[in-house]
């Protein structure tokens, strides 16, 4: 009976889960198997659209494939900007849970925080382009201070700006749980770490890091998943020139080839599932949960 209540007290959640990723999920993977042409999509069973996607990579003999070389770039501006986040969020979660100790003052902070999510992603990201441009503010100021002689090309349009979009876009998602960790940290592990004699680095090193890896896990499977699946951003900051695989995946909807886009997804998928899958495999993130 306890079993049973239980279950009906998960339903709503199994019932979102199921609704609204697995069944898209599944048809997904159905759907990229499928065939196509310049005008519809064919129901079928073929694994045409897997080996277009790796068509000449096994070839060693030529250059790194062009699916390659978009999947490499698109893990490395996750890399990049996990890197980034990681660090700014760890320490501005750090502050605000052992320096800020008015519990008004936290929430105060944390809500200036959240003050870029007050408006759309695609206006935050419109905003950097007046700073960033060729004629914009950095490099106005820089000109007039002449530190530069010329405009610096590379502020916008270039991986520059689609890391430092991407870092302004999700930075709160890994404070918000490595700030939730640190919170938890029972004070009096801190002042016995002092008494014992260990410096603020040693205690840093060897105390707050280690319990808070369930919150590092969690902050980078929300900024790792967002990501990897990005095409907004890249396009946007990146001026239509940079590759990565969420940008192919909407220019082949785009042209209605949904099988080959669904078959990306897939890849993608799998890739980060992979990526999440080795993290959780290290630290068990349910203390969090």
């Amino acid at each position: 009976m306890k079993n049973l209540r239980y279950f009906f007290l998960a339903l709503p959640f199994y019932s979102i889960f199921f609704v609204f990723f697995v069944i898209p999920l599944c048809l997904t993977l159905i759907v990229s198997f499928w065939d196509y042409n310049e005008y519809s999509i064919i129901p079928d069973f073929i694994f045409e659209n897997y080996i277009y996607i790796f068509e000449g990579c096994l070839n060693l003999q030529n250059e790194v494939c062009l699916t390659f070389k978009t999947y490499f770039s698109t893990i490395f501006f996750c890399i990049l900007s996990w890197s980034i986040t990681l660090f700014i969020g760890f320490f501005v979660a750090y502050f605000l849970a052992f320096y800020v100790r008015s519990t008004g003052l936290q929430i105060a902070l944390f809500l200036v925080c959240t003050i870029p999510f007050w408006t759309s992603n695609v206006i935050r990201m419109v905003s950097w382009i007046p700073l960033l441009g060729r004629n914009g503010l950095f490099n106005s100021i820089l000109l007039e201070m002449n530190i530069i002689e010329h405009p610096l090309e590379w502020l916008l349009y270039s991986p520059f700006s689609v890391t430092l979009a991407f870092v302004h876009l999700y930075t709160l998602f890994m404070i918000v749980p490595i700030f939730n960790s640190m919170i938890r940290i029972n004070k009096s592990i801190v002042e016995a770490a002092y008494d014992a004699g260990a410096n603020e680095f040693q205690i840093l090193l060897n105390v707050i890091i280690p319990l808070c890896k369930p919150g590092i896990v969690i902050g980078s499977i929300f900024v790792i998943t967002v990501v990897m699946g990005d095409f907004l951003t890249i396009g946007i900051m990146g001026g239509q020139q940079l590759a990565s695989v969420g940008k192919i995946i909407e220019v082949e909807m785009s042209y209605l080839q949904l099988p080959a886009a669904a078959a990306n997804a897939v890849i993608l998928l799998i890739i980060t599932l992979t990526i999440v899958y080795l993290m959780t495999k290290f630290i068990d993130i349910r203390k969090e949960l």
